[in-house]
């Protein structure tokens, strides 16, 4: 039946060429309901725990998600009217920044003062721009802000070289956000960009969340728009060199095109929509279904230089290289599958599209690509008798020395291998940015001026109404605030704590020996009613108290901090409520948190992925090569390159993140690729009686040109992928190329060496003419 029809495709071309565009439309044309998301919230799933968590408390609380406008006056200065007047205008402009809620900055914050008894709530510099703000108010605002702990560190520099506009923005709760997010992200860059020529000699820098997640939308765009044509050109470039004919390089191409629309397009029926991760899908399936057409159109080539006519040449490919494509296309699609393992939403949408555009190439390619074969005018020349190719000297040279490759190579794997436990898994959310994105540079620039970009929220429960109030409970807040302080990463704390303390000393006429908390909850509960009633719209305290005040949120900002040493701080606070103050609950949530918990949690994961994907492939293989010995043979070349590839890795960075997380499931079914076809071959020959050093000349002379010239492009394709600034797909790209390249290494060097040493198994005699 396979065979009828494989010989139906090569008889009956235009039928097929018909019928299967008729289809590839049918498919692609889902494509046309596509969205893009570009927020950080895609990366978990709703059942993730850390998600639950921060959207509890956004609840509970008022929502934070923000931007940051910092200044940096070249005077070094920020305390003088002119820098402090250009921050009252920002903050006056910012309101009007769509969705806002709530705008903070050292001219607006609420500073409180007695007036004999009375109790003076008011802004420190004014509430209003065209206020003309004098030294003398700069020099008391400087008094003011370099000694109140809610501003230094986060409002202003210890220094006073940089201060900061933050807008508080809720953003519609709804799927989709990238609009909005766009829409602030435009809008504060807008302000930005009016007093950028005014004020010459001001840094302006933004950061924040919003604008992290517009870095994800631009950066993704971004790749859309000059990776994928920059791979579609250097494929083509690289295709017509090496395949010496227009017209198959042109045959391909449709297979690329075909195999592209088709997938995307199931996507779209399917209600997917694109991300960051998902956006790499072209790139990789048009890699992946190259190394299909390669090897048909290399066997093709192959027997026309044997003299076939080109019917029978194109009939004779397909028969060869439809089970060993096949079983490709098979291992390469269950790697990719696994990634349903992952905790990821992004990276389980991406391996299962790519599965479905592997499968699909492997269709197209033992029907379109005959097809097309069959009907463009290709033209091979007959090869003269006794003319070695490149790859029989090359298969020689591995035959005369594979006494001296078997251990050097050896030994080169298990020197890599040894490195890989030197990597660890680190997630940094800053760090998915190259350095040259405006985000990463604003990101860094405040980590290293003003304060970490690491953030930790905590809601502290009473459990009872009013409960905040507690002495009892207020204390443990100030002890658990001082504890945060001291520790050596965090870079400020935002506590009610504090404003409690201050209330009690300007209720006792500003007499600093009473910058203590109130004694009795009755005092307390009074301060805190008088300064609500004081503050003005926007300016409350509904960021840091629930409604019935039985709950109070800590802010914590710390240094840029990875995955390990965040879930490290979240489990000493833990302890530290458990020794300390065991009758306040304490939930940690923020999108920094969810970041560290994701990378750990995905990596585990993925580990029984990848092991699922190897036991998978090797069952295949076994039964595909119908041996146990041949299947056993390729664990070594599929697992030796994933090995070696993250032993350099080590070398290169040592971390690990969501985006390589990945990489072994991928790369144990990408690299499968050459051993099989190297293997089908070498075992084809030895099974028609034939030495294992004429199995392993046969095996380069018929499958090698097509295996070099596929790793090439694989790894063109993901090198190009590896130039992507968002280092989730960069690393990614760079990693797995590595691989890749490694893989054929081992493949050409290590494995025939391995077989001519140990491969002792002796068949009926036949000669290698019949092959």
């Amino acid at each position: 039946m396979k065979n009828y029809i494989l010989n139906r495709v090569v008889v009956k071309p235009s039928w097929t060429l018909v019928l299967s565009l008729l289809l590839v439309v049918l498919m692609a044309f889902g494509a046309s309901s596509l969205y893009f998301r570009g927020d950080y919230k895609v990366f978990f799933g709703p059942e993730n725990p850390q998600l639950q968590a921060f959207e509890s408390m956004q609840k509970t609380f008022s929502k934070n998600d923000n931007v940051t406008i910092v200044l940096e006056p070249e005077s070094g200065d920020v305390f003088n009217p002119k820098v402090l007047g250009l921050v009252a205008k920002i903050t006056e402009d910012a309101w009007q920044t769509p969705f806002s809620t709530r705008v903070d900055s050292v001219t607006n914050y609420q500073h409180t003062e007695a007036e004999y008894d009375d109790l003076m709530v008011d802004y420190l510099v004014s509430e209003f721009s065209d206020v003309e703000i004098t030294q003398e108010m700069a020099d008391k605002t400087k008094q003011v802000a370099l000694n109140e702990p809610l501003l230094i560190n986060r409002m202003v520099s210890p220094s006073g070289h940089v201060t900061m506009i933050n807008i508080t923005v809720q953003l519609p709760d709804k799927l989709d956000q990238t609009q909005e997010v766009v829409e602030i992200a435009n809008f504060v860059r807008g302000i930005v960009a009016k007093y950028q020529t005014e004020y010459p000699d001001i840094n302006f820098h933004q950061a924040g969340i919003i604008m992290m997640n517009n870095s994800f939308v631009e950066e993704s765009k971004g790749d859309m728009m000059t990776l994928i044509p920059l791979m579609f050109l250097a494929v083509l470039l690289m295709l017509a060199i090496l395949l010496r004919s227009l017209f198959a390089t042109l045959a391909t191409l449709c297979i690329i095109i075909t195999s592209i629309a088709s997938t995307m397009g199931i996507a779209g029926w399917l209600g997917m929509y694109l991300s960051t991760a998902t956006i790499n899908v072209p790139t990789i399936v048009m890699t992946l279904a190259i190394a299909d057409c390669v090897h048909i159109i290399a066997s093709m080539n192959y027997n026309l230089r044997q003299g076939m006519n080109k019917q029978q040449a194109i009939a004779e490919a397909l028969e060869i290289n439809f089970s060993p494509v096949l079983i490709t296309s098979a291992t390469t699609a269950i790697g990719f599958l696994t990634f349903n393992f992952s905790d990821v939403p992004p990276l389980r949408d991406l391996g299962n599209l790519v599965a479905v555009g592997v499968m699909l190439a492997f269709v197209l390619a033992i029907t379109l690509l005959p097809a097309l074969l069959t009907i463009l005018p290709i033209k091979i020349p007959k090869q003269t008798q006794g003319e070695l190719g490149k790859m029989d000297k090359f298969g020689d040279w591995v035959i005369n020395k594979h006494k001296i490759l078997l251990p050097i190579t050896a030994v080169c794997i298990l020197a890599s291998a040894a490195l890989v436990p030197l990597n660890q898994v680190n997630d940094v959310p800053n760090k998915y940015f190259d350095q040259e994105i405006k985000f990463r540079q604003a990101s860094d620039f405040v980590d290293e001026n003003l304060q970490g970009v690491t953030m930790l929220d905590f809601e502290l429960s009473s459990g009872e109404s009013s409960g905040i109030n507690n002495p009892k409970f207020l204390k443990a807040v100030g002890d658990f605030t001082a504890w945060l302080r001291a520790h050596e990463s965090v870079d400020h704390v935002v506590s009610l704590s504090d404003t409690f303390k201050r209330l009690n000393k300007n209720m006792h006429g500003d007499d600093t020996s009473y910058y203590k908390l109130p004694e009795s909850q009755e005092l307390a509960a009074q301060y805190l009613l008088m300064y609500e009633m004081s503050l003005p719209y926007g300016l409350d305290l509904n960021n840091q108290i629930n409604i019935d005040k039985s709950s109070m949120r800590v802010s914590v900002t710390m240094d840029n901090l990875g995955s390990k040493e965040i879930v490290a701080i979240e489990q000493a606070v833990d302890t530290w409520f458990e020794k300390n103050a065991p009758f306040i609950d304490v939930k940690a949530a923020s999108p920094s948190l969810m970041f560290a918990h994701i990378g750990e949690r995905n990596m585990k994961s993925m580990l029984v992925g990848s092991t699922l994907a190897l036991v998978l492939i090797s069952g295949l293989l076994i039964f595909a090569l119908k041996s146990f010995k041949y299947g056993f043979i390729s664990l070594l070349p599929n697992l030796a390159p994933v090995a070696m590839g993250f032993g350099f890795w080590a070398l290169f960075s040592g971390e690990v993140n969501l985006g390589l997380s990945v990489v072994t499931s991928m790369c144990i079914g990408i690299v499968v690729d050459d051993t099989v076809h190297f293997l089908s071959k070498y075992k084809r020959s030895r099974e028609k009686g034939n030495s294992a050093e004429q199995a392993v000349r046969y095996a380069f002379s018929s499958v090698g040109r097509a295996l070099w010239i596929t790793t090439l492009v694989l790894c063109t394709g993901f090198m190009v992928l590896a130039q992507s600034a968002f280092a989730l797909n960069g690393d990614m790209g760079l990693l797995t190329a590595v691989i890749i390249l490694l893989a054929l290494a081992v493949d050409f060097l290590f494995l025939p060496a391995f077989l001519l040493v140990f491969d002792k198994t002796v068949y009926s005699n036949r000669s290698l003419d019949n092959v």
